[in-house]
């Protein structure tokens, strides 16, 4: 059975009482376009579909093809046209009373398949991981080993549940702990919520850090000087006593001060978090470490992980007292991280998947003879075990001159500069590097803001890369990329080939003559 709505109580009503009668559950995000939907609900062979409301069912009807195997669809609101002989209420649907628990359903096998979860697919069709009651189980206990939840602690849910980390580690963890789990609105809706729930812990992807930081970098740009000063000193202040806390440096006059810069500056950014935060966790890529640096500064517990949807999905994790902003940490317990050729992280341990669906090609080049995941992730690991994520294997753009570029890396160095919301860096195979920029609209208006102009501010942010990381054409596009334009994957990040397709002309006059 497939699942499409956003998050909320009855998701996961439907989602734990399906795997509890032995149903295997597929997650939908419910903003993804209906032919990506489409595609999951065909490859699944899904059966049965829950969707919040009939105007989704009306949107994905027509991308549905003969082949479907869907038998029934359950709207938890509203009702469908009575044309459609698949759709049933959900009040219709469920029996008026309660029924006794029987014993010829439920799960006997602990590693029988419990959810296909399908990757983001940044760079093809998804994939289908196939994870078991096992693999889901045993990550979300080993999660709780490393980072502490309590009954008095309120989890703010706003990543969709159709990725693996927010259903894991954002509510199945809590779960355990008898933690308590609030439902945002959404991300347009994430800075209300944040004020209005006033979480405890917050698990987020960098994107949300990195939009906070960019708010609070552009109001200083038109702040005077001498609250730019406190400001800066404040989160230096902060900083060296987080070092100070970790045991990395020694005790620094500064940190008298602290008490006084909290109230008068860090405070007032942690109430915008809801004031509560005894932890943030950031996952699902690597969060650059200025940003690191600036909530710790701020007095935030700001920790970074490492994790996979093959891996059920959290491989390792920094704690509040052991926190190395620079890694993703050391991994859960009962998990083994190696490192193999060209440094590429292979995971072995209860949590990796077992294969993907109907893709017995792709499962053996994933998992090894000796059951190692090999991750496509390039790291090192540090005497004391912490991990550190330096790349992708294969995302790297190899310009024509042979010099190897990380696109990621220089597109987080140029949105340092709060002028720009989105980039992407191209230059696979071409003489030079160029960008594909969306400017903000308050950033931009009334700058003159040419080619030249552009180009300066960009370069301006690459001062530690190499002179052949430089960009040396770039193009505004005037519409953001999002989830819903297919331009953005779930968890926000960014589709590199379909944005480069959608953009051909753009990308083609960068190139023009060469």
């Amino acid at each position: 059975m497939a699942i499409c709505m956003p998050n909320r109580m009855e998701w996961l009503l439907f989602d734990l009482a399906a795997m509890s009668l032995g149903l295997v559950v597929v997650p939908l995000y419910p903003h993804d376009r209906p032919e990506a939907m489409a595609y999951i609900l065909k490859n699944a062979e899904v059966k049965l579909l829950l969707m919040e409301e009939g105007s989704q069912w009306q949107a994905l009807e027509p991308h549905l093809s003969e082949q479907s195997e869907l038998q029934r669809i359950i709207l938890l609101q509203g009702h469908c046209s009575e044309s459609c002989g698949l759709c049933r209420a959900a009040g219709d649907w469920l029996p008026q009373e309660p029924q006794l628990w029987s014993s010829t359903y439920g799960v006997d096998d602990p590693d029988a398949l419990a959810t296909i979860v399908y990757t983001s697919g940044t760079t093809g069709p998804p994939k289908g991981v196939m994870l078991s009651h096992r693999n889901i189980l045993s990550n979300a206990s080993a999660s709780l080993k490393r980072i502490a939840a309590y009954t008095d602690d309120r989890f703010l849910s706003f990543l969709p549940l159709s990725h693996a980390l927010e259903r894991t580690a954002g509510c199945y963890l809590p779960m355990m702990a008898g933690s308590e789990v609030a439902f945002s609105r959404g991300i347009p809706y994430l800075s209300e919520d944040l004020v209005a729930m006033q979480p405890t812990v917050l698990i987020s992807v960098p994107r949300i850090f990195e939009r906070i930081h960019s708010e609070v970098e552009a109001k200083l740009q038109h702040a005077p000087s001498w609250k730019v000063r406190l400001f800066n000193y404040a989160v230096e202040s902060g900083w060296e006593r987080f070092l100070h806390q970790q045991g990395q440096t020694g005790f620094h006059a500064r940190e008298l001060l602290w008490p006084l810069l909290k109230q008068m500056v860090a405070d007032k950014l942690l109430k915008k978090l809801g004031g509560r935060l005894r932890l943030a966790i950031s996952g699902g890529a690597p969060l650059d470490p200025v940003i690191s640096r600036f909530f710790l500064g701020m007095g935030l517990p700001l920790v970074q992980g490492y994790g996979l949807t093959e891996t059920a999905p959290v491989v390792s994790v920094n704690t509040p007292l052991d926190n190395a902003p620079e890694s993703v940490g050391q991994p859960l317990p009962g998990v083994q991280v190696r490192l193999a050729e060209q440094g590429e992280l292979c995971i072995k341990g209860p949590g990796v998947m077992r294969g993907y669906w109907h893709d017995a090609a792709a499962t053996d080049v994933a998992i090894d003879h000796e059951g190692w995941y090999h991750t496509g992730d390039k790291g090192e690991i540090d005497p004391d075990g912490h991990i550190r994520v330096v790349g992708r294997l294969k995302e790297i753009l190899v310009t024509a001159t042979g010099r190897k570029v990380p696109p990621a890396d220089v597109e987080g160095a140029i949105q340092r500069d709060p002028l720009f919301s989105q980039v992407l860096v191209m230059g696979e195979g071409r003489p030079y590097l160029s960008a594909l920029v969306v400017l903000k609209p308050e950033m931009a208006k009334g700058e003159e803001l040419d080619e030249l102009a552009l180009l300066e501010r960009i370069n301006a942010q690459l001062h530690a890369f190499p002179r052949y990381a430089e960009i040396v054409r770039v193009a505004v596009v005037a519409e953001p990329w999002s989830v819903e334009n297919g331009l953005l994957t779930p968890t926000l990040k960014l589709k590199r080939g379909a944005i480069m397709a959608h953009y051909r002309d753009q990308v083609n006059t960068l190139y023009q003559g060469h």
